[in-house]
């Protein structure tokens, strides 16, 4: 029998099971309608829709009581920083609970639970903290690909949860050395999936439906945590890789790679000089050039790619260094937090790397720390370290703050706030581990 496309979406549609509520669950209440006149989008990936922690959504709530936007759900969950990502009315996230680290999928704006994906896992403790999974899933289409912190790369259904393929980088290609297990997460390059992958090769180019090798960088410096990123460079594409682990001596940098081949046109090295470091922030694709930094030795760099695909420094910023959390371009400037503890929001030119300015932001006695940015509905959104949630208006004249709210107290509540069709998701990291959904609509 010869069925139509929207036959068979149709039978497939049937097939799947509703969400369904879960002991782990708590749901509040229903968030408000969304406005006929709000633009919504997908947030499928760790830096949104374009890689460059910008969002088209509009209509959204400025104005925030003090205790927070109205609480839609919450579900507790186990270890884990890596925030969750959204395509239509599915969220994915990924987490430990005891011995397995767990993919979920859950119905964006219920709670509800889909289906659920668990493998054993492996936990270390390092410096005193225990491995947990940084690296958040990415949604393309149908699929679902996770980096767990052991290296279990999984391709997923995103409508049924079943395996669509696994591999375990570390068996195959060797571990890479890190301090928390692996932590940076993997791109979706058309039919490519492209991982830092660390151990025999820096960087590898997988068929992203059958997970087949296509191709390798060879290189020494090893996997980081930070994620690749897609960039056009002098009408060319290619992927920037800000590799740099645990390695003595300290090694590490920004390779431009050609995802035909796997070639890498230039490896322009920057990372901490010391051994208890890697890098983090994902790089900042800005025309033909990229913005870097590390928050213990080096700061920031903005590095020029020449035609021929060779890199040079246009500017160094010793202040400006973040640990983890990756920076915001926005109209010529960028916006991030400085230091190791992220004490410090500054602004810098992007043309100069003049700074413009940096400000503690003293929130009523408490601080961002090691906050994330996204600029979504003309205004910079802001999740503090603590569990403050800030709208900022930021420009090259300042900061201001335009509304706040303690959502909770908790420290370690790192990670990009996450704004799809006007709902807003973020973790709670400690005193109570827990993915919350509050309403952001107008």
């Amino acid at each position: 029998m010869n069925l139509s496309p929207a036959a068979l979406l149709l039978l497939i549609s049937l097939a799947v099971a509703a969400p369904e509520p879960f002991d782990r669950l708590t749901f509040h209440a229903q968030p408000k309608p969304l406005s006929e006149e709000a633009v919504t989008e997908d947030w499928p990936r760790f830096l949104g829709p374009r890689h460059d922690l910008h969002s088209k959504e509009t209509h959204l709530l400025k104005s925030l009581p003090a205790a927070g936007p109205k609480m839609v759900w919450e579900v507790s969950r186990g270890g884990g920083h890596a925030p969750p990502v959204v395509s239509g009315d599915r969220l994915v996230m990924i987490h430990t609970l005891k011995d397995r680290e767990v993919i979920e999928c859950l119905h964006s704006e219920t709670g509800r639970r889909h289906w659920k994906f668990e493998y054993p896992v492996t936990l270390r403790t390092s410096y005193g903290t225990k491995d947990a999974p940084r690296s958040g899933p990415v949604i393309d289409g149908d699929l679902v690909f996770s980096v767990g912190v052991r290296g279990d790369l999984h391709c997923l259904s995103l409508t049924t949860g079943e395996l669509v393929w696994k591999k375990n980088l570390d068996e195959e290609y060797g571990p890479a050395p890190f301090f928390f297990g692996r932590g940076g997460g993997p791109l979706v390059h058309g039919e490519q999936l492209i991982v830092n992958v660390g151990g025999q090769f820096c960087v590898g180019g997988f068929d992203k439906r059958t997970g087949k090798l296509i191709w390798t960088t060879k290189h020494d410096w090893q996997a980081s945590y930070a994620s690749p990123i897609p960039a056009t460079i002098h009408s060319k594409d290619r992927v920037l890789v800000f590799a740099g682990g645990m390695t003595d001596p300290p090694a590490g940098g920004l390779l431009s790679i050609d995802p035909k081949t796997g070639k890498a046109e230039s490896a322009f090295p920057w990372r901490a000089r010391m051994y208890t470091s890697v890098n983090a922030a994902s790089p900042v694709a800005i025309g033909n050039a990229a913005f870097v930094t590390e928050g213990y030795t080096e700061g920031g760099a903005m590095i020029d790619f020449a035609p021929d695909g060779s890199a040079k420094l246009r500017w160094q910023a010793r202040q400006f260094g973040s640990q983890f959390t990756t920076p915001v371009a926005h109209e010529g400037y960028l916006y991030g937090v400085s230091g190791t503890g992220g004490t410090e929001m500054v602004c810098y030119e992007i043309a100069t790397g003049r700074e413009m300015w940096r400000d503690g932001i003293d929130l009523e006695g408490a601080r961002l720390g090691r906050a994330s940015l996204l600029h979504v509905d003309g205004a910079f959104l802001c999740l503090g370290a603590q569990g403050t949630l800030v709208w900022l208006d930021l420009s090259p004249k300042g900061a201001k703050v335009l509304s706040q709210a303690q959502l909770f107290l908790a420290p370690e509540t790192w990670g990009v706030p996450v704004v799809s069709r006007g709902l807003l998701y973020l973790n709670q990291n400690a005193m109570g581990t827990r993915l919350v959904c509050y309403d952001l609509r107008q």
